[in-house]
């Protein structure tokens, strides 16, 4: 009790959002590891072990003002499936800055640049939001092919990766890469204000990726190529329209060779190479089954 007020007092507690996703999860744990006052903040305030944990909805402004309290650095995820989070975002960063917050790292994505649709807009609007900053901006997470991702399912029920990136290749990511990164990013006496492309070590294409989990599950997976229409229409049975019609373009960017690279960010920040697919899958598949 009396570490966790002399936190309040000093203004060192870390407000992870998110933190029972694949990102926050995974940085919560990280910074408790190191010794780092956490708020764990979700929509339910779910217990996190050794973390506060704080309720935080970005559908509901009045769940803002507790969860920054005592907070000097925030971890940032957007609303999901939100076309325009920067309609919540900006007003919440304006006034978590004003209680005090100094340090933002915000979790966007490889393929939406700073400007662009959706978090590109946050992501131009941060460095005059809050001094120190950075925007991680991963590629395609590995773990979507596990867990309850929409690959996972169709993997499980069948049997298929269903895309329409066609022979494109990506430079997918480990979810533990992506928290390694964050955690110098919030952690480090220097801020990196800066965007930080995240990769894995090598781009796959999604044949290479069903590839893989064949041999890993032991089960036959295939990837079906689908049209950009065709997976429009799939997307927006589940999510609104915008949102749907933005991942569709993606995966034709993707099948044009948009992201079709790899960086060397993850080396650099954490002091070692990222995980390739092939460990990433074992391991996930470990925890959560095929």
């Amino acid at each position: 009790m009396q570490e966790s007020r002399l936190a309040y007092e000093t203004r060192e507690f870390t407000l992870v959002i998110g933190a029972t996703g694949t990102t926050g999860s995974r940085i919560a744990a990280r910074l408790l590891a190191a010794g780092h006052p956490v708020k764990a903040a979700s929509r339910r305030a779910r217990p996190v072990h050794g973390a506060h944990s704080v309720r935080f909805d970005w559908d509901d402004p009045t769940s803002f003002d507790g969860a920054v309290e005592g907070v000097d650095r925030i971890y940032l995820i957007p609303p999901l499936g939100s076309p325009d989070p920067a309609a919540v975002m900006v007003p919440f960063l304006r006034r978590a800055r004003a209680s005090g917050i100094r340090r933002a790292v915000l979790l966007g994505s490889s393929a939406i640049p700073a400007g662009g649709p959706a978090v590109g807009r946050v992501q131009e609007a941060l460095p005059d939001l809050v001094p120190e900053w950075a925007v991680l901006r991963p590629s395609w997470f590995m773990q979507n092919f596990t867990g309850d991702h929409v690959h996972a399912q169709t993997i499980r029920t069948h049997g298929a990766i269903r895309t329409a990136t066609g022979a494109g290749r990506v430079g997918f990511v480990d979810a533990d890469d992506i928290a390694a990164v964050a955690v110098h990013a919030l952690t480090d006496a220097q801020a990196p204000n800066a965007e930080l492309i995240l990769t894995g070590p090598r781009a796959l294409g999604y044949d290479e990726i069903a590839a893989v989990l064949t041999r890993v599950t032991g089960r036959t997976i295939t990837h079906q190529r689908l049209t950009r229409e065709q997976m429009y229409d799939r997307l927006a049975t589940d999510i609104p329209a915008e949102f749907a019609a933005m991942l569709a373009d993606m995966d034709q960017a993707i099948a044009a060779g948009a992201e079709d690279r790899t960086t060397d960010t993850v080396q650099r920040l954490t002091g070692r190479p990222p995980h390739p697919f092939h460990t990433v899958a074992r391991r996930e598949l470990g925890r959560h089954g095929t």
